[in-house]
């Protein structure tokens, strides 16, 4: 039985459109970068502009071949090598220059659009490794890779090129690096949410659904009033939430009370089932 509570999962259309979107803005800053620019520090501590360059073309590349041997059939690890794989293909791809940089992100742009099924095909149902999920899995996986590392890349593309659906996909994917529930208050919105380690619910009365503005109901099994507040943008709460820095803090209260923002675990694992 579908639970009235929880929000719907995001449009398969439109984020292959927005991640697309999202891969050429990233071209685009990249096209503009000069060498000490490319091997200045990222907003990743460690990690050079160079760096999350060549993750952003790594993990497009791996969700691509997922899809790709999806249609034939076939699964595949999500790195080639597993985690090693992936760790030499960064440290690989971090020698590149800018110019070869935008050849990879344009080749990479080529070959998922070749490699995600057409609208309403039953291709996105079709199986892939990746935390044990589908195709449709697959490409929103890249969709927040991409969007995310975006604004790591500190070139000029910040939190507000988030869309909404984004921030509210955060919310219910990385709930599990909570510990417990809390609900938050998303400023100049009415709609209390609910984020825990079990995803994303509405909390309170009922209201309207976050994503498809139809009416939901309550969940009656949860009881607000104990719980940490977490107030703010919804792309500052789901930047906190992602471990990046949030252009401004959320406020967290507890029975009125001004507490500290939950601890937040590690991210959830690629090879790990979904909830």
């Amino acid at each position: 039985m579908t639970d009235p509570t929880a929000p719907a999962a995001p449009d398969v259309e439109q984020v292959r459109r927005d991640a697309r979107a999202a891969l050429d803005a990233v071209t685009s800053v990249t096209r503009a970068l000069d060498d000490a620019a490319l091997a200045g520090p990222s907003a990743l501590p460690g990690w050079s502009r160079s760096h999350v360059l060549a993750h952003v073309t790594a993990i497009g590349e791996a969700m691509a071949r997922q899809a790709e041997r999806a249609a034939r059939g076939e699964l595949v690890e999500v790195y080639d090598g597993g985690a090693a794989g992936r760790e030499a293909g960064i440290q690989a791809g971090a020698r590149r220059s800018v110019a070869e940089h935008v050849s990879a992100l344009e080749s990479l742009a080529d070959r998922l659009d070749a490699a995600w099924p057409g609208p309403g095909s039953p291709g996105w149902d079709a199986p892939v490794t990746y935390r044990d999920g589908t195709v449709a899995d697959a490409l929103v996986a890249w969709w927040r890779e991409v969007r995310i590392h975006a604004v790591d890349l500190d070139a000029g593309l910040d939190l507000d090129t988030w869309p909404r659906a984004l921030g509210l996909h955060l919310l219910d994917f990385l709930g599990v690096r909570l510990t417990d529930d809390v609900v938050v208050e998303l400023a100049a919105e009415p709609t209390r949410l609910r984020v825990s380690p079990g995803g994303l619910r509405l909390a309170a009365e009922p209201g309207v659904s976050p994503h498809t503005e139809t009416p939901v109901g309550t969940d009656p099994g949860f009881d607000a009033r104990d719980r940490v507040v977490v107030r703010g943008r919804l792309t500052d709460v789901a930047a906190w939430l992602a471990g990046r820095t949030p252009d401004a803090e959320p406020d967290a209260v507890r029975a009125g009370v001004r507490a500290p923002l939950p601890e937040i675990g590690p991210w959830p694992s690629p090879y790990s089932p979904p909830r």
